[in-house]
């Protein structure tokens, strides 16, 4: 028993290493390790469907009395779990054991397996069982704290033998209006980074405003995911495109062991559509949004500050988010009141279907995507006003479509009808659980306590922004 308990990890080390000398190549490692998260999450889905239908986790059809559920068979709601395990599995393999890799990156990404593995786990249990909003947020800020990597590590950043964060620490901004260099008597709104009071990862009050951004960022971006999977197939696309960009970021960039990471979780998230494309065979989950909110937040900064990307490419749902919560809190309503004024559900009561509402997001996304990836610092801010001038057109669009239609949206009012026989799940009813009719209030109240970002681009730690 001893023997084999030592001889598995020497095999396991063997086995990476021989793989990276095959793969010596980083663009070869990079597609080979996107390749091997897409076939496993592929593959682990099966798996995972079979599971959830043999011990009864489903989403059953029908009308719980709060909304209406569209699909007209149960189905599985565990997909988070696939996309997990493929990342996990394919991130040991083809990054973790990669020796060229700095520590401090490395310790950054255990940081984020760890704090990963903990939302899952929560979530998991909240799509099966159900849990309340505040254990959630709980269970989200613990994350955070562990993204944060409190600690005395060795990681260059002039405080070792120190307690400082370790991990993942948001402490300024990319200024775009700064100068590339910084040199002694330059005015403070030239600077190239603008701090929010500190200038290392130290732990302190003066900490405290870049803790609660850091919090913001990465607790924001997993609401942010988990309120636009509201339609087969939707969430998914829009985060694979998104890890997409990110990755050619990285590379171009010269990041090409934070390129290799984010490959492998883009090859993790599309390898579960083919599964969750209308109409679904298995729903992500809580377990699954919230997993890939972590995973995005974390990887759009883990190698220095690509916030100002990730805002472009997913400036619509980050708008419509903050549009339907100001919305309601200028009706008099709570921001965690119900309604179903989300973008996706006005463009579906347009008489756009699940597919088409996906390719309108999936469009929207690559084309902001490939400007974020072209334009210059400075006029990345221009590109993010364009992103707010289409989310103006497309409400424009929808209002005029509905009142051609006759099919006013009322807030707080049933969930619109399927159009053309498509099937996709109600409101945010890929999460919902049939033990526990209120549950989909976990996902409204999500939004009231918890902002989506808005902010254009930050200092990660470790690295400056580019």
């Amino acid at each position: 028993m001893v023997l084999a308990y030592n001889f598995q990890p020497q095999l396991l080390a063997d086995f990476s290493t021989s793989l990276f000398q095959i793969f010596s190549n980083d663009l070869i490692l990079l597609l080979v390790g996107g390749v091997c998260a897409f076939l496993l999450a592929y593959l682990s889905t099966f798996g995972v469907i079979a599971v959830c239908r043999k011990v009864g986790w489903l989403d059953e059809p029908g009308n719980d009395g709060e909304r209406i559920r569209e699909h007209k068979e149960a189905v599985p709601r565990l997909g988070g779990v696939a996309m997990f395990l493929a990342f996990v599995v394919a991130s040991l393999l083809f990054y973790a054991t990669d020796k060229s890799i700095p520590s401090a990156e490395v310790t950054r990404y255990w940081l984020l397996l760890v704090a990963a593995t903990l939302i899952v786990v929560v979530h998991v249990y909240d799509d099966v069982k159900g849990v309340k909003p505040w254990p959630k947020l709980l269970a989200q800020t613990l994350a955070v704290l562990i993204i944060l990597g409190p600690g005395t590590c060795s990681d260059g950043s002039g405080l070792d033998g120190k307690l400082h964060f370790c991990g993942v620490f948001l402490y300024g901004f990319s200024n775009p209006f700064g100068v590339n260099i910084h040199h002694l008597g330059l005015p403070w709104y030239r600077e190239p980074i603008l701090t929010l009071f500190i200038h290392r990862p130290e732990i302190s009050l003066l900490a405290i405003p870049a803790i609660l951004f850091t919090w913001f960022w990465i607790v924001g971006m997993m609401n942010t995911v988990n309120l636009i999977d509201g339609v087969d197939g939707l969430a998914t696309g829009v985060v694979g495109i998104t890890g997409l960009f990110i990755t050619i970021i990285s590379w171009t960039l010269g990041q090409h062991s934070i390129a290799i990471l984010s490959a492998i979780f883009t090859g993790a998230v599309l390898g579960f559509l083919p599964h969750n494309w209308n109409p679904a065979r298995i729903f992500m989950g809580d377990s699954g949004s919230q997993f890939l909110g972590v995973g995005l937040a974390v990887l759009a900064i883990i190698g220095g500050a690509k916030i100002a990307l990730a805002l472009m490419v997913l400036g619509i749902p980050i708008l419509d988010v903050a549009i339907v919560m100001l919305n309601r809190v200028r009706r008099g309503q709570s921001p965690l009141h119900y309604d179903n004024t989300h973008l996706h559900y006005r463009l579906k009561a347009t008489g756009l279907s699940a597919k088409q509402i996906c390719y309108l997001f999936y469009g929207l996304t690559i084309v902001f995507g490939v400007m974020g990836l072209q334009m210059p610092r400075l006029y990345k801010l221009i590109g993010i006003g364009l992103v707010g001038l289409t989310m103006a057109g497309i409400i424009i669009w929808i209002d005029y479509r509905q009142r051609q239609r006759g099919v006013p949206m009322e807030p707080g009012g049933p969930t619109p009808a399927p159009v053309g026989g498509e099937t996709e799940p109600a409101a945010d009813e890929q999460q919902a659980t049939a033990p526990e009719q209120s549950k989909r209030e976990t996902t409204t109240s999500n939004e009231a306590t918890l902002p989506s970002p808005d902010q254009s681009a930050v200092l990660s730690r470790g690295r400056l922004p580019h």
